[in-house]
């Protein structure tokens, strides 16, 4: 674990870090959004069924000209319970007779009734173009608005088993820059999709791609900075990813057509590839995987740009190899996955790990998915969704960095738990109240997420980091897949699936009490290293008890 003695030797945090770590922040900048996408490209607009003596240009001429609008509805489309327009439903045969009643017609369920076979009209006030006006996915069709997003999130999970190993073995850098360039090119042809299956055939494709784009990123920030700011440099991608958030819905709120909005999103990834030239491989890895050659050129390249002088003195292959002797020693034998459970320490941590990934995502996802909490415009939902992340993340940044990894967990998922159960005991009267609440809600939840993925990525050994941090993802992701499915639940109680979200928080933070802290700690290069710690720890405690019995 004397990978840090290298790095501070090259100037520590520096130009270097300031531009490897805009550079990756930019790019999560640019890709956050994609996953959250569908929640402006797929929106479902107000519609009703094509009649045909209101939309039908020709006999409108001939004569209903002389009514209303609202008259020809009234005789057209029958009434839902709330006394709206049914959306999918319409009459058989237009009801004139309607016309001479001043009520409501007492029989009109008896009234027939068949689909929109001729297709909807649909509300163009807010949405100029969706993915749903373009291909019906309404009515018998709504559910595949869903198989939309699961095309996505199901390229995110698989994308996220292979890249992550394939981090591991070929270099971050490489595998960043694949996925980028294949994350441009889908993006931009889903602009061009011809019909649904090829837009979810790239949409998974993008997928693919996305999960491996903001891991990556996130690992080279880790292994280029120093211990003491490790903690910043997890809080830092988060906030550009809360950044992207706002940036989406500003977007969104201009652009109301489907195809603009996902060229404009998509085409400066291209512009992003070129620049991703520039970025440096991970030294931490390059040294741990048996390059140490290229290592000690990635440090000498980092100390250059922070100023240091003198560096072919400093840094040389004897000091590089006398101060990580041990680690490369490990690293001539490459673990596979099965060694994260192989030792009793680490597959203590990945197991707990996983556990409290899996319960803060299903909260996580649960207020996130369900925007009716907060109101009906998602352009101010996403706003204040982005919005409340950042001064969350910077007090979880503090929290870190003075409390701890373990307490600042615990904490967040605490109050996470406290104000979902304070939100469904209000009163739905009190919707102001409730919203208040529910964007707290997310502030801890997007706290208790920095904090879990900082330790996570603390706790990991370098030469298996990607690997692990994947496994990790993939148990949390299968969580946020699981939230809004317990809203089913909702139908024995409407507070049921909320208990759950509080109660799995709750009492997840009392397992990350298992877990070691790590604030201001070296990160552990291999499995050796998280083997040795538990080993260290019990000597410790020998010592101490020596110490007291010979005072005594």
């Amino acid at each position: 674990m004397a990978f840090h003695q290298l790095l501070e030797q090259a100037g520590g945090m520096g130009r270097f870090q300031g531009l490897q770590i805009a550079l990756l922040c930019v790019s999560i900048l640019m890709a956050y959004p994609h996953i959250i996408l569908e929640n402006f490209t797929a929106a479902v607009p107000g519609h009703r069924c094509w009649v045909p003596i209101l939309d039908n240009d020709t006999v409108s001429a001939n004569g209903t000209g002389i009514h209303r609008q609202d008259t020809l509805l009234r005789v057209s489309i029958p009434l839902d319970s709330d006394l709206r327009l049914e959306k999918c439903r319409r009459f058989l045969h237009t009801q004139w007779q309607l016309l001479s009643l001043n009520g409501t017609f007492s029989n009109m369920s008896e009234l027939d009734t068949e689909p929109c076979v001729d297709g909807w009209v649909y509300d163009r006030s807010s949405y100029s173009s969706t993915i749903v006006t373009e291909w019906d996915l309404v009515c018998e069709s709504q559910s595949l608005k869903s198989m939309v997003k699961f095309s996505f999130m199901s390229g995110l999970l698989l994308g996220g088993i292979i890249y992550g190993h394939l981090s591991d073995r070929f270099g971050r850098r490489l595998i960043f820059r694949w996925c980028l360039l294949q994350f441009a090119i889908a993006g931009f042809c889903v602009s061009f999709a011809p019909n649904l299956l090829i837009y979810c055939l790239l949409r998974f494709w993008a997928g693919l791609c996305t999960n491996s784009i903001l891991a990556n990123s996130v690992l080279l920030t880790m292994e280029w900075t120093t211990p003491r700011f490790q903690a910043m440099g997890m809080a830092v991608p988060v906030c550009f990813a809360s950044v992207g958030q706002m940036l989406l819905a500003g977007l969104a709120f201009v652009i109301r057509d489907w195809h603009i909005l996902q060229l404009v999103l998509a085409t400066p990834l291209f512009v992003l590839f070129v620049a991703s030239r520039w970025l440096a491989e991970s030294a931490r890895w390059l040294i741990i995987t048996n390059k140490p050659e290229e290592g000690l050129k990635e440090l000498r390249r980092a100390a250059h740009s922070n100023g240091i002088k003198n560096t072919g003195d400093s840094l040389t292959m004897e000091v590089l190899r006398s101060t990580m002797q041990e680690e490369l020693e490990a690293a001539k034998v490459k673990p596979p996955v099965c060694d994260l459970f192989r030792t009793p320490n680490m597959r203590k941590r990945i197991c707990l790990l996983s556990l409290v990934r899996f319960s803060i995502f299903v909260p996580f996802y649960g207020l996130a998915l369900n925007l009716q909490y907060l109101g009906s415009n998602v352009f101010l939902f996403q706003t204040l969704f982005g919005i409340v992340v950042l001064p969350a993340n910077y007090i979880a940044l503090l929290a870190l960095n003075h409390l701890g990894r373990r307490v600042s967990q615990v904490l967040f998922m605490f109050l996470l738990g406290i104000f979902i159960l304070a939100t469904t005991a209000l009163p739905p009267e009190m919707q102001t109240l409730r919203a208040a609440l529910s964007t707290l809600g997310v502030g801890f939840s997007s706290a208790s997420v920095l904090c879990s993925c900082t330790h996570g990525n603390e706790l990991a050994p370098t030469v298996i980091r990607a690997t692990a941090t994947v496994i990790v993802a993939i148990v949390g992701n299968i969580g946020a897949a699981l939230a809004p499915l317990l809203m089913i639940l909702a139908v024995y109680s409407p507070h049921l699936p909320w208990i759950i979200y509080a109660v799995s928080s709750i009492l997840a933070g009392l397992l990350v009490f298992l877990l070691p802290e790590t604030r201001n700690q070296p990160l552990p290069d291999s499995i050796q290293d998280v083997e040795n710690e538990k080993k260290g720890s019990r000597e410790s405690k020998q010592e101490d008890i020596s110490m007291k019995v010979t005072q005594f």
